[in-house]
């Protein structure tokens, strides 16, 4: 049985691990963590620690899961080019999961995703990435957007910085043939939809996820806690948990 801490213990992606780690008959909650609460006490009673709270505390949680030799599976996002290094960092000392989304159908759009964009190149096809969140949603693009776009720079040979277009306004002349077409939409209560499209005179091609519960993150969360523990000290994603890479 694995022992888990999971933080954020109030908010509603704290609640959905919680209950997904109390129906998943590998893995029980031996600790919670909220704001104001003893993080390094709560971590002591656990082997792993799953966190989907904010990225500002993503620095106490891994410098604490060091100093206790604890795995973490970190599903924050919104980091800091600056956090995202200390991660990839404490991953030599402690073995890490860190993805963007959990979910086993995002997992299937980021592989679709890398299959499509060496077929349908962009001699021929424009690329578009289009995401919607709950009006609640601090960051963007979300980070599972991050993820397609970093999928798409790869396969492409683009770059994020010189060639992800983050919407269009104005005369603005021609599409580059290069550009990556990144556009954000906050509104209601949507958990998270996420649609890549290649598009070519005569033809388009749509890859797209949509989620309606909270719960498609959860149990891949924890199906990727208790994959970490046989895994030694790194930095790992749900493409490795789920042997898509």
């Amino acid at each position: 049985m694995l022992d888990l801490l999971i933080t954020g213990k109030s908010g509603r992606m704290g609640q959905a691990l919680q209950t997904a780690a109390e129906q998943n008959p590998q893995t029980s909650v031996t600790a919670t963590h909220d704001v104001g609460e003893d993080l390094a006490a709560a971590m002591a009673k656990a082997t792993c620690t799953i966190d989907f709270t904010v990225h500002s505390f993503t620095a106490e949680v891994v410098a604490t899961a060091i100093a206790q030799n604890k795995s973490l599976v970190i599903g924050t996002t919104g980091h800091t080019d600056e956090e995202r290094a200390a991660i990839t960092e404490a991953a030599q000392s402690i073995p890490i999961v860190f993805a963007s989304n959990y979910s086993v159908g995002v997992n299937t759009l980021f592989w679709l995703t890398r299959q499509a964009s060496r077929i349908l190149t962009q001699d021929r096809y424009d690329i578009e990435v289009l995401e919607m969140h709950h009006r609640h949603k601090i960051d963007s693009p979300s980070g599972t957007a991050r993820t397609l776009l970093d999928i798409l720079n790869q396969e492409t040979g683009t770059s994020y910085q010189d060639d992800v277009t983050h919407g269009r306004l104005g005369n603005i002349g021609p599409r580059p043939k290069k550009e990556i077409g990144m556009h954000t939409l906050r509104g209601g209560d949507v958990i998270g939809d996420h649609s890549v499209i290649f598009a070519a005179d005569g033809e388009r091609v749509e890859l797209s996820h949509k989620a309606t519960s909270r719960m498609v993150f959860a149990p891949g969360a924890v199906r990727a806690a208790v994959w970490l523990q046989q895994q030694p000290a790194g930095l790992y994603d749900m493409q490795d948990v789920l042997g898509l890479k």
